[in-house]
């Protein structure tokens, strides 16, 4: 029974200091990336203004050569949702450019590149970009406009993301 406690004490004490060795890292990933997602965000919205659209802008980071975690920032620019009206349900933007995220996240593709059929929880919409950078995975998304529309302000952010990340 006493083997059974100290062997519970050890374990817990490794696992603390395995937690904490990754915190750091983590957090420090997470503030290096805060300044340049504000940045990226700010073009986004310079864009879309410039556009005239209104709609959801997400940047996110993973650190490495996959997906497994990511620290992400969004910003409404105009409007998150798109009304329903007679001839359309209308529109989550905010879902869409995340489920646009997510199936970058998966394929390390640029979202409605074709590579695969969309899965559930995709959709296969154009809007997103992604691109290695030199630490990690950039993931840029925006809806709100046409396709090409959302490509060209996504491609505004990960343009300041690649100089900084």
């Amino acid at each position: 029974m006493r083997w059974l406690g100290l062997h519970t004490v050890a374990l817990a004490a490794a696992a603390s200091s395995l937690l904490a060795q990754d915190r750091p890292a983590s957090a420090e990933a997470a503030a290096a990336f805060d300044a340049p997602a504000d940045m990226a965000l700010k073009a986004m919205k310079a864009r879309a203004d410039e556009l005239h659209v209104s709609g959801v802008a997400v940047v996110a980071y993973a650190q490495g050569d996959s997906v497994s975690s990511w620290s992400s920032k969004m910003q409404v620019v105009g409007g998150m949702t798109q009304a329903p009206s007679a001839k359309d349900k209308g529109a989550n933007l905010l879902g869409i450019a995340y489920a646009k995220a997510a199936e970058m996240a998966a394929t390390l593709r640029n979202s409605g590149s074709g590579v695969r059929p969309p899965l559930t929880g995709e959709f296969g919409w154009q809007g997103g970009v992604v691109a290695k950078g030199r630490t990690g995975i950039l993931i840029v998304a925006f809806s709100g406009g046409r396709s090409e529309d959302d490509v060209n302000i996504s491609k505004a952010a990960l343009g300041v993301l690649t100089r900084s990340l």
